[in-house]
C-alpha cells in the first residue's frame, strides 16, 4: 500500500486555528503503552533558529529551510544525542524513504493550495522504561491550515547505540 497524504483541517472542517491543533493530531495518534506516556512538540531548528514552521519535506524526512539539516524522523537522528532506530508500519504506510526512478520535485508533499512549506509537530509513545516505542509527525501549513497525519503511529525498532 503506497503512503498517501490525506490532508484536513481544524476542528469542524474549519481553518486550523494553529499549533494547537497538529499537536493535538499527533498527540492522539501516538499510542502509549500502559504505564507508558506520549510527549509531543513542535520541531524548531535549534541549528539555524528557523522558525516553526520552516520545514520541507522529502524522502520521509523533514528538512529545516534555513539550514537543510534533516530532523531525521526516519532513521532516529532527531537529537544529537538519541538512538539510531528504524520505523515499522503500525498499519498506515511510512512514506517513502527515497523517491523513486522519475522524481520530480512536484512529488514532493504540498498542501491542498499547494504550499509546501511545513509546521512539523511529532509525538514520542514512550514506555515505562523511558524507551521509545512509537512515533507520529504531523504537517500544517502556515499558510491555510491545512492538516497532514505524515506518520501514524509507527514503530519504533531500537538500533545500536
Amino acid at each position: 500500500m503506497d503512503h498517501e497524504a490525506l490532508w484536513t483541517y481544524g476542528a469542524a472542517g474549519k481553518p486550523s486555528a494553529g499549533p494547537g491543533d497538529v499537536l493535538r493530531m499527533v498527540r492522539g495518534a501516538a499510542r502509549a503503552e500502559p504505564g507508558g506516556r506520549v510527549e509531543a512538540l513542535v520541531a524548531e531548528c535549534v541549528l539555524c533558529g528557523a522558525g516553526a514552521d520552516e520545514f520541507e519535506v522529502a524522502k520521509g524526512e523533514c528538512f529545516c529551510v534555513g539550514c537543510c539539516i534533516p530532523v531525521g524522523i526516519a532513521d532516529g537522528d532527531m537529537c544529537p544525542d538519541a538512538y539510531p532506530w528504524t520505523l515499522e508500519p503500525s498499519g498506515a504506510p511510512l512514506p517513502p524513504a527515497s523517491p523513486g526512478p522519475g522524481f520530480e520535485p512536484s512529488d514532493l508533499p504540498h498542501c491542498p493550495a499547494g504550499h509546501a512549506v511545513f509546521q512539523v509537530a511529532v509525538a514520542l509513545a514512550f514506555a515505562q522504561d523511558g524507551a521509545v516505542r512509537g512515533i507520529s509527525v504531523g504537517l500544517r501549513c502556515p499558510e491555510d491550515g491545512a492538516l497532514c497525519l505524515y506518520v501514524d503511529n509507527a514503530r519504533v525498532v531500537p538500533g545500536a547505540p
